[in-house]
């Protein structure tokens, strides 16, 4: 009996330990051992070694995809902190009827992508789309968005702030926990709104873009849904999910598909490890100097 007591907990935890072993850690032991064959889901994998990564990186559509990720990437992000941080600003203003605007900004975010992708398709139309059709009544000749190379990446920017309403919700709430008495302090010393913002809503907030900042991040570099629906002229909508895309479902290369996402996991997690390593020179706990402020002194 005490024998049987003394395994009980882990009867318990069992089946949880069997999923985990199962739907986890099996599928990543497989798909990095797949990393290094030669397989096409339908023959018995071929142990090629490292050839599929030293292939990768004579790749010209390889190569092409990762850049045209990280040019996204290095522009979507910031633009799509600073739109979301903007809104949640404006948002935040306690006047009639902001409810409803914040609800209409937010619904944006949480449309299928599919549907998001459809949609833009219509609008960047260069002969019957919204933003050339507005541009026209005021006599501009608006380009080829899709079907022009030069403006295949700004156009996919440009569709990032979409999303700013899922950001916006994360600055919202960061923005109502900022402590009231903080302004009021600095209003006697004269302080005007955009010393407020610099100075304390900015500072404030620094775990909230930290936050966004990595979800950024990765979802910059996992993006898929309407580059793979809209596509671009030449290779400039090739993004690196949707080559990734192709070779294991077009092209049936699953050990290069499997190398791909390896690398592609890689690039995220030492981008992310980054900002966690320098998030301590920029990133503002408020709890910390209230740590700090009751300590006593020696």
């Amino acid at each position: 009996m005490k024998k049987l007591k003394k395994y009980e907990g882990f009867l318990f935890i069992s089946p949880w330990i069997l999923g985990f072993f199962i739907f986890t850690v099996f599928p990543i032991s497989f798909a990095f051992y797949i990393g290094f064959t030669d397989w096409n889901s339908f023959t018995e994998p071929k142990f090629i070694g490292f050839d599929n990564y030293i292939h990768l990186f004579k790749d010209d559509n390889f190569l092409n995809s990762l850049k045209v990720t990280v040019v996204y990437a290095i522009f979507a992000i910031p633009l799509g902190i600073i739109s979301s941080l903007t809104i949640a600003v404006i948002v935040n203003m306690k006047v009639k009827g902001i409810y409803f605007f914040r609800t209409a900004l937010y619904l944006p975010a949480v449309v299928s992508g599919v549907s998001i992708a459809l949609l833009w398709r219509w609008i960047l139309d260069p002969d019957y789309g919204l933003i050339n059709l507005i541009l026209s009544y005021i006599g501009i000749s608006g380009p080829n968005w899709l079907g022009d190379p030069s403006w295949v990446l700004p156009s996919y920017v440009m569709m990032a702030i979409w999303g700013a309403g899922g950001g916006m919700l994360t600055y919202l709430a960061g923005l109502q926990e900022i402590s009231r008495s903080l302004y009021e302090s600095a209003e006697i010393d004269g302080a005007n709104g955009w010393v407020k913002f610099r100075h304390i809503t900015l500072p404030m907030l620094t775990p909230v873009i930290f936050y966004n900042l990595v979800m950024g991040i990765i979802g910059a570099f996992r993006k898929f849904n309407d580059a793979y629906i809209i596509g671009g002229a030449g290779n400039q909508g090739q993004f690196y999910m949707v080559y990734l895309y192709e070779n294991a479902f077009t092209y049936y290369k699953m050990g290069y598909a499997t190398a791909m996402a390896w690398v592609l996991f890689l690039i995220i997690l030492l981008l992310t490890l980054l900002v966690f390593k320098t998030s301590p020179l920029w990133v503002f706990y408020s709890g910390e100097v209230e740590g700090t402020k009751n300590k006593p002194n020696r």
